[in-house]
């Protein structure tokens, strides 16, 4: 069981910047590809960012150019830096680390609020 927990949520005014953090207890961390996900209230769970093994990464439209993910295996840590943050981006974020099917695993979240 890999364990995955989140860090770096919080308030922000828009415009304003956050760097999120997903630790993984596996040693193996480099095998796993990395999603970045979030939810709203009332809305269902959106992809926003994927980097692979071989640090091949993918972004959800709403966030290109304006988030970047990137991960340091050494750490076993993936992060998601977050610039030009838009009230619409207010949601809880979930790391979700994988392998394969059945080889997969979902931190509690941090919540990330922009208001002003």
């Amino acid at each position: 069981q890999v364990q995955v927990v989140e860090s770096g949520g919080g308030l922000v005014q828009p415009g304003g910047s956050l760097r999120l953090s997903c630790v993984a207890s596996e040693t193996d961390f480099n095998t796993y590809s990395i999603d970045w996900y979030r939810q709203a209230p009332g809305r269902q769970r959106e992809l926003v960012a994927t980097i692979t093994t071989v640090s091949d990464t993918f972004y959800g439209d709403s966030v290109k150019g304006r988030f970047t993910i990137s991960r340091d295996n050494a750490k076993r840590t993936a992060f998601l830096q977050m610039n030009s943050l838009k009230p619409e981006d207010t949601a809880l974020y979930y790391c979700h680390v994988r392998r394969g099917i059945g080889d997969t695993y979902w931190g509690q979240g941090t919540q990330v609020t922009v208001s002003s």
